[in-house]
């Protein structure tokens, strides 16, 4: 089936008209978010005020419940931008005033109220005025394809725009963008990326990137992997569950690990990425993560990669050599200077971290539980069993063992680090 175009002329009052009665939706799956800057907003409308013709504007039309409903391909950022000048429905708050001339009068900032109340022609001209529309019936892959082809030119589609546009019914990307939400402020705070940059869905793209490499188990080659992984939906909603809670586990362990991430390198996305995998996976290999004086090491050895690598950038700019000593700053450096997100130099820079901070941390012991032998060895050490916290006797059936030193700092499940407990002492003890 073919795309069939038919070509109308609507006035800006009829558009706001079929606006006002929910026929023209904004906002389809497939649309990318608004990317106008006030700038471009104004020179629209003084273009419109000026008579100065403005691009087409495409509208997917088709049935919904018996209405007919126009899905905006192409022109959002303009028909936002009118709605918004003009305040109408939502827009209501987003009203703003440009800089104009009317009637002679000296060239000065006004907005729709003043227009309408003082230069009702003005006001008539606007309204009036015919923007060329072209309505578009068709199968909806065709539109998506429309869609992406239209945005390749003026500001581009972004690689995570497009794959939105293709995607946006996969549970996989929504489950990106949903984590995104979650994590917008660290992002924003850390220089990992601007609001720009998340409005225009590169944080969904990176995020999808790591949410795959964690069900992948390793990194992936983002121009291969990434779409093929998104368009077949191939992880089913009890994987993707299991993986969106180790990537927020990984992302509160990173927080703590590496404050104040805005300082090094490492807010780049491409060597974000690569750091974030090696605490997954450090993790995963069941290190301890959460020793202070092990992570402030750890960060002090990041920054100083970090100031190395920069430095020696500065120095080969300057056509000076590397020295013996900069050996890791120059092989670090190889892996961000070009195709910098193939697995191959992505493989190499997780190598380089690894050789940084494997060894800095100690692992917890393979076994998490005591035994039912090394229970017994403890509670035939003393005739009268006390409780390790609350110091009154314990019985068999109200006894326990606890680590002294916590499992989860690296505490050894031997007999050294246990000691007796009540259910309830051990309970309320934690990981303290």
């Amino acid at each position: 089936m073919s795309l069939e175009p038919t070509y109308t002329e609507p006035t800006i009052n009829q558009l706001l008209l079929m606006f006002k009665s929910r026929q023209i939706n904004l906002d389809p799956g497939f649309q990318r978010r608004s990317v106008w800057s006030p700038t471009d907003r104004t020179r629209l409308i003084q273009s419109i005020v000026a008579g100065y013709p403005i691009p087409s504007i495409f509208l997917y039309k088709r049935q919904e419940n018996g209405r007919l409903i126009y899905d905006v391909i192409d022109g959002k950022q303009r028909l936002e931008t009118i709605l918004m000048f003009v305040g109408a429905g939502k827009f209501k708050r987003d009203r703003f005033d440009v800089k104009l001339e009317f009637q002679g009068n000296e060239r000065q900032y006004y907005d729709w109220t003043e227009i309408k109340r003082r230069f009702p022609s003005s006001r008539a001209a606007f309204d009036g005025y015919q923007i060329q529309t072209v309505q578009v019936s068709g199968e909806l892959s065709q539109i998506i394809d429309l869609f992406v082809r239209i945005n390749s030119t003026g500001k581009r589609l972004t690689s995570g725009e497009r794959r939105h546009a293709q995607f946006y019914t996969s549970k996989f990307l929504r489950e990106a963008d949903r984590l995104v939400a979650r994590c917008h402020s660290y992002l924003r705070a850390e220089k990992i990326l601007t609001q720009a940059q998340i409005g225009r869905m590169r944080g969904t793209e990176l995020f999808s990137e790591l949410l795959m490499s964690i069900n992948h188990g390793d990194p992936i080659n983002k121009k291969t992997a990434l779409d093929r992984a998104i368009g077949n939906d191939s992880v089913n909603g009890n994987t993707l569950a299991k993986v969106s809670r180790e990537f927020m586990a990984t992302y509160r362990l990173l927080k703590k690990m590496f404050p104040e991430l805005r300082q090094t390198r490492f807010r780049n996305s491409a060597e974000f990425y690569s750091l974030f995998l090696l605490v997954w996976e450090m993790q995963k290999e069941k290190f301890v993560l959460k020793d202070r004086k092990r992570n402030k090491i750890a960060y002090a050895l990041l920054r100083k990669l970090s100031k190395g690598a920069d430095e020696l950038r500065d120095q080969l700019r300057s056509l000076k050599p590397a020295r013996p000593a900069q050996r890791l700053y120059s092989d670090y450096l190889l892996t961000v200077r070009a195709d910098t997100d193939s697995s191959a130099n992505r493989e190499r820079r997780r190598a380089i971290l690894k050789s940084l901070l494997w060894s800095l941390y100690e692992r917890k012991d393979e076994k998490r539980g005591f035994t039912s032998e090394q229970r017994r060895i403890i509670w035939g050490t003393d005739e009268k069993v006390l409780c390790a916290k609350c110091k009154r006797p314990v019985s068999w059936s109200d006894f326990t063992v606890d680590h002294i030193l916590a499992y989860a700092k690296g505490g050894p499940t031997k007999i050294r680090n246990a000691q007796p407990m009540h259910r309830r002492c051990n309970s309320s003890k934690g990981a303290r």
